[in-house]
This record gives structure tokens, C-alpha cells and sequence, in this order.
């Protein structure tokens, strides 16, 4: 049986009644004092509907007065299934991440550039996942909450700039964000995935210790360290091949997973970049109820087209005997 959103708004059905009531009509002669005969009959038979007529105009207002409700079909509630992860994603934007040691379709590209293309893929597979953005440099900062809004996650890390958070590298800080912003999580829902190319040498809080605050508060964390581990490059006779990820702390960074109950990946290149966001992703999901949602569909369109229906057959014959006044 189809239910209404607005059932008070079935109160105005008397409305026509009353106003009849309270307001009298005024006699043809009394209202205009002309001499048209023709014109007093035309007003004579407007004041005096025919019952078919006056039925139409009933039966429209009771449609007017059913559409205004606005009748609903509903059906039986349906609980909404999520899959209750909550995933913050915190990304390095210091100055080292432009480095152009990183290959993607058989080209040089920057690591972040590697980071954009293969975590936005990441980010398509997050459905039913709550995901955040954190970009990081010398300071750390939450661009995007925790949301189901996937596309917003995505347009925020395209739209990043290597550098505008700094040029150093605050990855005490940017957990530390991230442990804030989890903490109201179901427990085992609270996952971090870190990603940077460096060492901590920036920030008010060192590594160790957010993690420690992240193990106390049950956020497990994954750490990325990309960078290739040689890289050619051009010097006074010629070329030479250097290690371009001679400062990442891959030391701490294990740690930090290993206390949180994570997993570190170290990323030299696409494919490894790739191997370890496919393996976070196989993070088994901890099913959750969410909100019963009831479909629904308006049905309001139907008393309304009712409604002009009776209102044009109710002003057939007026019409007619105005124009035949005339």
C-alpha cells in the first residue's frame, strides 16, 4: 500500500468548503453594475456550477490535495553492506618525490607520478571502504576526511603538487594525523597505509612514537618505501650510477609496521609499487551492518496529472457557454 510523506497536508481537504462559507458570493448585479445582459448571464451561470462540474472540481481537489502528500511506494528495509574498513592513505610530497627514477608504460616518470597513477587505481578498488587523503612535506595535513566519496579522494591526489607541504619529510606527524582521525573507528576497521621515499627530518613527533600511539589505539599500519636503488646519472666524465634511495629509513619504517601489526613493501620500481598496493587490497574486509535504507518511489506525479485532467473537463461547459454568451 503506497504511504505519504506530508499525511498532514490532507487537513486542507475542507478548504474549499470553508472558504464557501466564509466567503459569500455577491450577487452579479451587486458586483458590477453594467448593462450587458449578456455578460450578467455569463456571471449567473459561472455561480452556478452543474453538479457534473461541480464533481469535477471536487474530485480534481482531492487529487491536488493527494499529490501535495506526496504518496510513496516503499519497500521492506534493506540493510546496507559495507565492507567496515576505514583507510587513511598518507602520501610524501617532499621535494625528493620529483625525482624521475621511476618507469610507467616504458617512459621516465617522477615517483609521484608513479604514486598518482597505480594508488589511483587503489583508490577504484576501495567500494564500501570509509578512505582519507593525507599529503605530507615539512608539515602533514588531512585533505580529504574519511568518506565513501571515492571520486573526491581521487580528484584531491590529482590535484597534488610536489613541494607545497614542504620539502623535508614529517612521517612522525603525518601518522600521527592519521591515528587522530581513526580513532573513532570500529577497532578492527583502522588500517594506515604510509607511503614515502625518505627519512624522518621534519615535524614535532618522531616515527617510533606515533607508532607506539597508533599500536595503543589498534591502527595497523602499512609503510611504502619507494625509490629505485640505482639510477644513472650524468657527472664531469660522462655518466655514473648513484643509489637515489640512499636515505630511506628502511630500517624504521619495517619497524613501524611490525609494531602495528603491518607490513612493510619496498617499491624500486612500478610493478613492485603496484605488487604492494594489490596486497594490501587483499586485506580481509570485516563485514558491517550499515544503515537500513527503504526504496522508495514518488508516486505523486500520478494524482497530479489526475488533477488537471478534472480541471479542464470541470471548465469544458463554462467555456463552452462563455463562448456562446459572446
Amino acid at each position: 500500500m503506497p504511504e505519504f510523506a506530508w499525511p498532514w497536508l490532507f487537513l486542507a481537504l475542507p478548504l474549499p468548503w470553508l472558504l464557501r462559507r466564509v466567503l459569500r458570493p455577491v450577487k452579479p448585479a451587486q458586483a458590477l453594475n453594467l448593462p450587458q445582459p449578456g455578460l450578467a448571464l455569463v456571471q449567473a451561470s459561472l455561480a452556478k456550477a452543474p453538479f457534473a462540474a461541480t464533481l469535477l472540481l471536487v474530485l480534481a481537489w482531492v487529487c491536488l490535495v493527494v499529490a501535495a502528500a506526496r504518496p510513496q511506494q516503499l519497500g521492506p528495509p534493506e540493510p546496507q553492506r559495507r565492507s567496515g574498513r576505514a583507510m587513511m592513505l598518507a602520501v610524501d610530497l617532499s621535494g625528493s618525490m620529483s625525482l624521475g627514477d621511476m618507469q610507467l608504460a616504458g617512459r621516465d616518470v617522477t615517483r609521484f607520478a608513479a604514486v598518482e597513477a597505480i594508488a589511483g587505481d587503489f583508490i577504484d578498488r576501495r567500494a564500501g571502504d570509509q578512505l582519507g587523503l593525507i599529503l605530507f612535506g615539512s608539515q602533514a595535513y588531512l585533505v580529504t576526511p574519511l568518506t565513501y566519496d571515492l571520486d573526491a579522494v581521487r580528484a584531491q591526489l590529482h590535484g597534488a603538487v610536489v613541494g607545497l607541504p614542504g620539502r623535508e619529510t614529517a612521517i612522525g606527524d603525518a601518522l600521527a594525523v592519521a591515528v587522530k582521525r581513526l580513532a573513532d573507528m570500529p577497532e578492527q576497521a583502522r588500517v594506515v597505509v604510509l607511503l614515502t621515499d625518505g627519512v624522518n627530518n621534519a615535524g614535532s613527533i618522531a616515527p617510533r612514537e606515533a607508532a607506539r600511539a597508533a599500536k595503543a589505539a589498534g591502527v595497523r599500519v602499512y609503510t611504502i618505501g619507494i625509490g629505485a636503488n640505482a639510477m644513472r646519472v650524468p657527472d664531469f666524465f660522462g655518466s655514473r650510477v648513484v643509489n637515489p634511495s640512499a636515505d630511506l629509513d628502511v630500517g624504521m619504517l619495517t619497524d613501524i609496521a611490525n609494531q602495528t601489526g603491518g607490513r612493510f613493501f619496498r617499491a624500486t620500481d612500478t610493478s613492485e609499487l603496484a605488487d604492494a598496493y594489490r596486497a594490501i587490497d587483499t586485506l580481509e574486509p570485516v563485514p558491517q551492518q550499515g544503515a537500513a535504507l527503504r526504496p522508495h518511489v514518488e508516486l505523486f506525479r500520478w494524482p497530479l496529472l489526475a488533477a488537471c485532467l478534472l480541471f479542464a473537463l470541470a471548465m469544458v461547459p463554462r467555456y463552452v457557454g462563455t463562448r456562446a454568451a459572446a
